[in-house]
């Protein structure tokens, strides 16, 4: 079966004015190399000027006045519409609206925001006021990913921007809005792509498979390998292995006809990897929708199958509670 061909990430962008961002954001996409598309330009105010750019631009658009609704209800309701447009990624980009817990939870590490300061400093409001007043040598901004605590999600990229004698919050805000634009279309198209990264897929895999009890990593046949320490080999990352050109985790299975069965379910995801045999199973991690709940369950399966019993006793009795 051949591989899949990686279809470009469906992104919202979530806007409250002019939408100056959203644009940047847009203008991006229309790159032939660009790996996202903006799918939904939304917002809180009927008004906002980005809404009609996004229509002009042929962009899908949904608007709903907040004003009269409870935030949880109003942000039900913009989830609902973003959900109907296929995205999954939403991008923030001057929504001025905190949103709930349960808003952010449904997006977690699928949505983010560009702010105008270098976090962790400025959170919230007046930021170029700030950085101005406190003698600062540069302003800037940062993108980061949303979280429940207001600005204070992991950062995903900054650009310093220098504030010059004499400028005021205008000014340094008009240059730092000149790197917004260019910062957050690199930052969205970073974030898109990571799950076919494999420094990233490897960091996912890695802290999964050490989470498990006394596991070590190696470096075996040229792969990254995790083992029971100083005993047998559970999991093996296998990057382009002998030019194949697939990102994958290795993992023990029962045999032959498991095998068999995985491999006939969904030979895109599943291969047999060579030189291991048939009491090994590859899967791959590059197609963009790995499952990483049911992957810590395959590592730990695999830990499991070569697990001294002093330690799957302790598991056992673990999971008891």
């Amino acid at each position: 079966m051949p591989d899949r061909v990686p279809e470009r990430a469906k992104v919202a962008v979530l806007i409250s004015g002019s939408g100056t961002n959203m644009a940047a954001l847009l203008y991006a996409s229309r790159a032939a190399d660009c790996p996202y598309e903006i799918v939904l330009v939304a917002s809180n105010n009927p008004d906002a000027g980005g809404l009609a750019l996004a229509a002009a631009e042929g962009v899908p658009t949904f608007a709903l006045p907040h004003k009269g609704m409870t935030r949880a209800d109003h942000d039900l309701a913009m989830d609902t519409a973003i959900r109907q447009s296929g995205a999954q990624y939403v991008a923030l980009a001057g929504y001025m609206r905190i949103l709930t817990p349960e808003f952010v939870g449904g997006w977690d590490g699928h949505m983010l925001n560009i702010h105008p300061s270098l976090l962790p400093r400025y959170k919230g409001l007046h930021t170029h006021e700030q950085a101005i007043a406190n003698g600062d040598s540069h302003g800037g901004c940062t993108v980061h990913l949303v979280t429940a605590e207001l600005d204070g999600g992991p950062v995903l990229g900054q650009t310093p921007v220098a504030v010059l004698p004499g400028d005021s919050a205008e000014t340094l805000a008009a240059r730092v809005l000149i790197a917004e634009h260019q910062l957050y279309s690199r930052m969205l198209a970073r974030l898109v792509t990571r799950t076919r990264d494999p420094d990233w897929l490897l960091g996912n895999v890695r802290a999964a498979a050490l989470a498990l009890p006394e596991a070590d990593e190696v470096v075996s046949h040229g792969m990254a390998c995790f083992g029971i320490a100083k005993g047998k080999k559970f999991a093996y990352f296998s990057r382009d292995h002998h030019g194949d050109g697939r990102i994958a985790l290795l993992v023990k299975i029962s045999g032959p006809d498991e095998q068999a069965m995985l491999i006939e379910q969904d030979g895109a995801r599943y291969y047999r990897p060579a030189y291991f045999g048939d009491g090994w199973i590859a899967i791959r991690l590059d197609l963009g929708d790995t499952d990483w709940d049911e992957t810590r369950e395959w590592l730990a399966r695999s830990w499991r199958a070569v697990a001294p019993r002093r330690l799957t006793a302790l598991m056992d009795a673990a999971d008891q509670f």
